[in-house]
């Protein structure tokens, strides 16, 4: 029998849905026992109605939806005051992050351990405050959410086959409970949930919000009842704790009415953010599919300056040469799809191409800045030349502890090799600024910021600090 997911009293977190005329237009998320009501919410001199969006265990998760108009101060809950950046024409701070877990043992860390790059972003905030929280993939590591269940516990090794719908429903409670314990340590631990309450998020997932490697395993395992009962469930909850949203939100978020491919944009005054979603229709020999190259190539990039979140970096090595290894070494075979997951897999060169090229479409209409995470590494990489220059800006780990630094040593040797599937326009890893090697082993996270029109990224690094200021032309 499935533990129940305990009662609590948690947020309010803020979700980002637009801006419009002047007007900041926000959500916001509270968890609380079954029975019991949400507090106030007021904003803009108005209180506010919450709904519930639905109930898990013995929680209720509610949203309230409401408007700041630039120079508001911010919003009140329960009496409490939660300023929130406004004035987001001139001057601008805006963070990114990924890869907020490990993949073993994460429930059980230390706290102050685990989140202490989230500690040290609060205490830059509190400096300057960020307007928007960006937050790039493996926000949660759900992993070990499919353990302690008999239909899933052996999963992807073994494909158990249920006897009934009332099993596979009872696999479904338990991973839907499994997964909220990961999103409340994720979001409402200490500082992720000061920051959250303030600064409005955005994320896009990555295959740790389902499982390590989903898309790149076998069909068999993916396609299985057990496996679509996990991806259905997975899904789920990241419309409800990503995006403080259920099903029938999907039309007015996400740019494929479907649900199909959850891939969104959204706008700030003078820039861009577009998010293809890299996760949802993957395969072994596919990136996307249709839905999400349809609304991969509706988005508009912004009139000064557009980000391009890509969950697994788009810029990157020459990783087919490490698979024909994988082919020849059967102890390496067990890596396979964690390279069949990158870009740069051979199954994946000619989307990888067709990607890349999209990309430089949109920097014919204003400069584009590719922001990554997932390898666990701070690196960054261009593509092109000084007037068609793309940027890549991979912060990843903010709680990922860093892989040896032997194993960044060794990707940049690989990365010394180069790369260029459109011809003309190759691609360079180089060096944070301020660092030696190309990929630097350091828990992170990134700042963008936008000072007289012009931007710069700064990386947070947890050793050594931050880095000098990166200009983005």
């Amino acid at each position: 029998m499935t533990a129940e997911f305990g009662a609590a009293r948690l947020g309010p977190i803020l979700y980002y849905r637009g801006y419009d005329d002047g007007v900041l237009k926000l959500a916001a998320l509270v968890l609380l026992p079954i029975g019991e009501a949400p507090k106030t919410l007021r904003a803009d001199g108005t209180d506010h109605d919450p709904s519930c969006l639905r109930e898990i265990g013995r929680n209720a998760i509610w949203r309230f939806d409401f408007t700041l108009p630039e120079g508001a101060g911010g919003y009140s809950y329960g009496g409490e005051v939660y300023p929130v950046q406004t004035e987001l024409t001139d001057d601008l701070r805006i963070a990114f992050l990924s890869c907020n877990g490990e993949e073993e043992g994460d429930l059980d860390r230390d706290e102050d351990e685990r989140n202490a790059m989230w500690a040290r972003m609060c205490e830059s905030h509190k400096k300057a405050p960020f307007a928007l929280l960006l937050q790039g993939g493996d926000q949660i590591y759900a992993d070990e959410a499919t353990q302690g269940h008999p239909l899933s516990d052996q999963w992807p090794d073994k494909v158990e086959r249920p006897h009934s719908a009332a099993d596979l429903e009872d696999l479904a409670d338990h991973l839907r409970q499994r997964f909220a314990e990961r999103y409340v340590q994720a979001l409402f631990g200490e500082s992720p949930a000061w920051i959250m309450s303030r600064v409005p998020t955005l994320a896009i997932w990555d295959d740790h919000d389902i499982c390590d490697g989903w898309g790149s395993l076998y069909r068999s395992r993916t396609y299985s009842e057990v496996g679509q009962c996990l991806f259905r469930v997975a899904r789920e909850m990241y419309l409800l704790f990503q995006h403080a949203a259920t099903e029938a939100d999907i039309p007015d978020l996400f740019l494929d009415a479907s649900g199909t491919s959850l891939s969104w944009e959204r706008g700030l005054p003078g820039v861009q953010f577009l998010a293809p979603d890299l996760r949802a229709e993957r395969g072994r020999r596919r990136v996307m599919g249709a839905n999400g190259w349809s609304a991969t190539q509706a988005m508009s990039p912004g009139e000064t300056h557009t980000f391009v979140i890509s969950s697994v970096p788009l810029l990157g090595p020459r990783l087919s040469l490490v698979e024909r290894f994988m082919l020849v070494i059967p102890w390496m075979q067990k890596y396979e799809d964690d390279l069949r997951d990158q870009w740069q897999s051979r199954a994946h060169r000619e989307e990888w191409a067709r990607m890349l090229k999209q990309a430089l479409k949109w920097r014919q209409r204003a400069p584009v800045t590719v922001l990554s995470g997932e390898i666990h590494l701070a690196t960054r990489a261009e593509m092109g030349s000084a007037d068609s220059r793309i940027h890549q800006l991979v912060a990843s780990g903010i709680a990922h502890r860093a892989p040896p630094k032997g194993y960044a040593r060794s990707l940049g040797t690989l990365a010394g090799l180069g790369d260029a599937p459109v011809k003309g326009y190759p691609i360079r890893i180089h060096p944070l600024p301020g660092q030696r090697h190309r990929y630097t082993a350091e828990r992170n996270f990134l700042e963008l910021k936008r000072s007289q029109g012009r931007w710069s990224a700064i990386w947070h690094l947890e050793d050594s600090g931050a880095t000098p200021s990166l200009a983005l032309d």
